[in-house]
């Protein structure tokens, strides 16, 4: 492997808002962030600040709670572009030996009003977009659905928050759930600009492997059909993933040759009809699709780099080139380090050797 050498990173400072109002001072004592995210996660963020001042305000500078206080918005920038966006949940302090003390600040996005609230409930004769309008209308968001989903005859919350409720649904028919301000997004994908990183350049570090070991030739959804009163099943392949194959080496094929046809009935889901047993199937076999190669990586701190997004990796070679999904990101900064993200990805195909 070539020998590259190791490039500091970024050393910017982001922008803090709390409740809308710019604050210069918290930006001055920023010690470290950590803003994390994820396609199937809350946002969540926890900033770190000194706080201990000089001769004009000697003493504790954040502890009177008029800027830092519960349940008030915060925003942190890079730019213009914003890296996170949620409201304050906790308030901690750490008190070290031999060191100034410090104030940290723990917040979580919109869609902690939907963790927070845990009910049982029924929805008849309803589809998925129809539950993310009554989701949302729930906790005062406004719904964005973007997503085909049939109408089913019954829907059932059982003891499980609006969150895990939602993102189960959302799972059979391969949509994600996400918030931003106060939309709630429930689309089959997040529609992002795509990053484009390099190695050794923007794209810091890398790791990443090809997996057959959960890869499946095939997926079956069956069902009954009451009213019909007859069996439904539908089988799906790579087809239903030939979109996001592209070009690429599917891992079905792979398996397929090199160990041999493997086909998985899936046990969970229960279609009521022809049409959602082809959604869950199809849905299913993307997901086990796009656990065929994985990697993890460090890389310059991007807006454009976030959780659903479309990473476009080059410098790797023709195996690992190409189109990745962004699963989770987590943006960091300290003094020593510097501003920089790290993150997890995946994608369903191998590149093929030239």
């Amino acid at each position: 492997m070539a020998t590259v050498q190791s490039q500091p990173m970024q050393s910017s400072r982001p922008t803090i808002e709390i409740d809308g109002q710019p604050q210069p001072r918290l930006e001055a004592a920023l010690v470290s962030y950590e803003l994390s995210d994820g396609i199937d996660t809350m946002a969540r963020a926890e900033l770190t600040f000194g706080n201990w001042g000089g001769e004009d305000q000697p003493g504790f500078q954040h502890f009177d709670r008029r800027v830092i206080e519960f349940g008030k918005a915060l925003v942190v920038k890079q730019g213009d572009a914003r890296l996170f966006e949620g409201r304050i949940t906790a308030i901690a302090a750490e008190f070290p030996e031999g060191a100034p003390p410090q104030i940290s600040v723990l917040a979580e996005d919109r869609l902690q009003d939907l963790r927070m609230t845990r009910r049982t409930r029924c929805f008849a004769q309803n589809s998925l977009a129809d539950v993310a309008r009554a989701v949302a209308r729930d906790h005062g968001l406004t719904p964005q659905v973007q997503v085909s989903a049939p109408t089913v005859p019954l829907l059932a919350q059982l003891n499980q928050s609006d969150l895990a409720f939602l993102t189960d649904i959302a799972r059979r028919y391969d949509a994600d759930v996400r918030v931003e301000g106060q939309t709630l997004h429930v689309a089959a994908a997040r529609e992002f600009p795509a990053a484009r990183l390099s190695w050794a350049g923007t794209l810091r570090s890398f790791s990443v492997i090809a997996d057959l070991a959960n890869q499946r030739s095939a997926m079956v959804a069956s069902g009954w059909d009451v009213g019909r009163k007859q069996g439904i099943s539908h089988r799906a392949d790579k087809g239903a993933a030939a979109q996001e194959i592209g070009q690429d080496e599917a891992g079905a094929d792979i398996l397929s040759r090199a160990l041999g046809i493997r086909i998985e009935t899936l046990a969970h889901g229960v279609p009521a009809n022809e049409s959602e047993a082809r959604q869950i199937a199809e849905a299913s076999f993307r997901h086990m699709a796009r656990t065929f190669v994985t990697g993890e990586g460090v890389c310059e701190t991007s807006p454009l780099v976030r959780a659903g997004a479309r990473l476009d990796l080059d410098g790797l070679g023709p195996l690992f080139d190409g189109a990745y999904r962004a699963l989770s990101v987590t943006h960091l900064f300290d003094p020593e380090m510097g501003a920089r993200s790290e993150f997890r990805c995946n994608r369903p195909g191998l590149g093929r050797p030239r």
